[in-house]
């Protein structure tokens, strides 16, 4: 049977006070009145959670505002540096740590490579880095917002359990509980791809566009998928596992652990392979064990045939995956970013002309602007949704 959902007083409190913030974001410096018709809702409500905002000192009077006597024709704007972000990018084998602030800007960064942790050795470097970085950011004498922790694996959007991360062994894992109980701050957990595709519409390659998809290729291929401005998780909370798409018919009826169907082929790991199996009788194995996607790229950019016969196929590929994610979908733009991005030239233009005339709209098909830094600027803007949920069980309960 079929449920309808309804939310609580509350939960449109919240709801109400993060649009609020976006638009002071977005349109600064706005009036009160500005808001409340932008956002079609009534003067009075936005002059209560502007009360709040201000109280938290997440928005500010404006430096330009003219006064017109009266208090509604004060102008606001974000208060993007009174406050930091914690934001870690969570990989199997790679970690990407950063303090931001609110408008973006990285104050301080750390990488972390070839870690190779499991289970709750990855659950204790994860603690490590987030206690070192908050700890850099309280000597700031600024307010630290919260924590945000991207992870390559499926999330569960309540509860901030990582259902399956194999890449980490993590099986029903109850980080974000784990964290919040550590740290006493707001935390939030998500796909790392996901928060990738949030650093994206507020600070990167999609901050015009209202729905977009973000598809990273890298050891692995994923995709967040961003509608009417908000994450899309699915029924199942794995809306965006392009990975497992069938690009092929052959691949029909043979179920496949670890991989994906096209992730397989078209991924960085993929694409390593395939070459692999091109070259097996031109190079000895040792010299071929090294070899990476990168080099392939680097390759087929000489003019190597071998290696432009595998960019070929993986374009192929890609635009099959595309094209589906451009008619299910229709976004107003598709990213691509991961490792593989990094030879976006190769890859977006003959994806492109793959797809003139084959399907009705040809997408919008644009590189990754942040790269590897997408996944921590996307917790700000995770943090900064969930936190109004956070205030109000604070000021309410």
């Amino acid at each position: 049977m079929r449920t309808i959902a309804t939310i609580t007083a509350n939960e449109m409190r919240a709801i109400n006070r993060s649009a609020v913030l976006e638009v002071i974001r977005q349109y600064a410096p706005i009036s009160r009145i500005e808001v409340a018709n932008r956002l079609g809702v009534s003067l009075p409500t936005v002059m209560r959670l502007v009360d709040d905002l201000l109280a938290e000192d997440l928005i500010c009077p404006s430096q330009t505002s003219v006064s017109t006597g009266g208090r509604r024709g004060e102008l606001l704007e974000f208060n993007a540096s009174g406050h930091l972000v914690v934001g870690v990018d969570l990989g199997g084998t790679k970690i990407h740590g950063a303090i931001t602030d609110l408008a973006g800007n990285i104050l301080h960064e750390v990488n972390v490579t070839g870690h190779m942790t499991h289970g709750e050795d990855s659950y204790s470097l994860l603690v490590n880095l987030l206690e070192n970085l908050s700890s850099i950011a309280a000597s700031s004498g600024k307010h630290l917002l919260g924590l945000g922790v991207g992870v390559p694996g499926v999330v569960h959007p309540e509860s901030g359990e990582v259902s399956l991360a194999p890449a980490l062994n993590w099986n029903d894992f109850p980080l974000r509980p784990r964290l919040e109980r550590y740290f006493g701050l707001p935390v939030v957990v998500e796909n790392d791809v996901n928060l990738a595709a949030l650093g994206e519409l507020w600070f990167g390659a999609g901050q015009d566009a209202n729905t977009l998809v973000l598809i990273t290729v890298g050891t692995g291929i994923g995709a967040g998928v961003i509608v009417n401005g908000c994450l899309y998780a699915g029924t199942h909370f794995m809306a965006g596992e392009v990975g497992y798409l069938v690009p092929d018919r052959t691949f029909l009826g043979k179920p496949l652990e670890g991989f994906g169907a096209l992730e397989r082929l078209a991924s960085g790991s993929g694409i390593a392979e395939r070459a692999r199996q091109k070259l097996k009788a031109v190079r000895p194995a040792e010299a071929l064990e090294s070899l990476t996607a990168e080099d392939v790229f680097e390759a087929a950019r000489a003019g190597e045939c071998w290696a432009t016969e595998v960019v070929d196929e993986t374009v192929d590929y890609l635009a099959q995956a595309i094209a589906a994610i451009q008619l299910v979908i229709d976004p107003e733009v598709i990213l691509l970013g991961g490792g593989v991005s990094n030879s976006a030239d190769l890859l977006i233009e003959p994806i492109l002309r793959r797809l003139a005339g084959v399907i009705p709209v040809q997408p919008v098909l644009l590189p990754s602007r942040l790269g590897y830094r997408a996944g921590v600027l996307g917790a700000v803007v995770k943090l900064l949704r969930v936190t109004a949920n956070y205030y109000l069980l604070q000021k309410f309960s």
